[in-house]
């Protein structure tokens, strides 16, 4: 069963949390960015990954590794960010998003930021192919310092990594697109929500994949938002993220 824990690693998982091999919110935040980028430029290279074998036992793994796994926990962060023609949108964390996303038929300005080089330099050798009127380039940078000028963005979007932080930095994110976003901007994200079947095995996946994961309450986020003058104005439940619409 997907929803349950192996028991040695559930205990591994924990202990992990508990002695510091976890980022804690006093350490540099360039470690933990850079755990996070050599995690996806090995799966964006498509780089083996070498994991105990109880992990490779698990059928969370069994589905990710058969590559159905993306599909049930990838947020639509379109049916709330609501494009319109010609809006500026700035994808946080991009990934790949413009080569397999419809920004055509959303006719919305594309802008990305990314950590990982491999999904950067895709994007940015193929995104003008693809669409050189609606792809505005990817520049290289963490989801806390925004390489963009104020009130430029009509939405701004981050989903899939908010879950490799705390809270701390999370905020840091939030000040940011606060900074970038226009008065009557959008920005949705996502968090995963810590009481879903999956939640535990996912991260201890991700965390023997080589990116920590951080299980937060969903409801430190819904403070952390009123924290930096953010208001949640919708909310979309999936099989493992759970994502906002937020104002400022």
């Amino acid at each position: 069963m997907v929803g349950t824990a192996h028991p040695t690693l559930s205990t591994r998982y924990q202990l992990l949390i508990m002695y510091g091999s976890l980022i804690s919110p006093q350490q540099d935040w360039n470690s933990q960015i850079d755990r996070v980028k050599q995690r996806f430029d090995r799966e964006y290279k498509q780089e083996a990954f070498e994991l105990p074998a109880e992990v490779e036992a698990m059928p969370i793994f069994r589905e990710w590794i058969g590559h159905n796994l993306a599909a049930k926990i990838t947020s639509p962060f379109w049916e709330l960010a609501g494009f319109k023609k010609n809006h500026r949108c700035l994808d946080i964390g991009c990934g790949v998003s413009f080569l397999i996303y419809n920004w055509r038929e959303w006719e919305t300005y594309f802008y990305g930021q990314e950590v990982s080089s491999v999904a950067r330099s895709a994007l940015n050798s193929r995104g003008s192919q693809l669409n050189s009127k609606l792809f505005k380039g990817v520049q290289s940078g963490a989801a806390h310092q925004l390489q963009y000028d104020n009130d430029t963005f009509d939405r701004a979007i981050a989903t899939g990594f908010s879950c490799y932080y705390p809270l701390e930095y999370w905020k840091l994110v939030l000040q940011e697109v606060k900074r970038v976003l226009k008065p009557d901007g959008i920005f949705v994200f996502d968090a995963i929500d810590p009481t879903t079947e999956i939640a535990e095995n996912w991260a201890i996946l991700e965390t023997y994949l080589g990116a920590e994961v951080f299980l937060s309450p969903l409801a430190e986020f819904n403070d952390l938002v009123k924290q930096v003058g953010g208001k949640v104005t919708a909310t979309k439940s999936g099989q493992l993220f759970q994502m906002y619409r937020v104002s400022f």
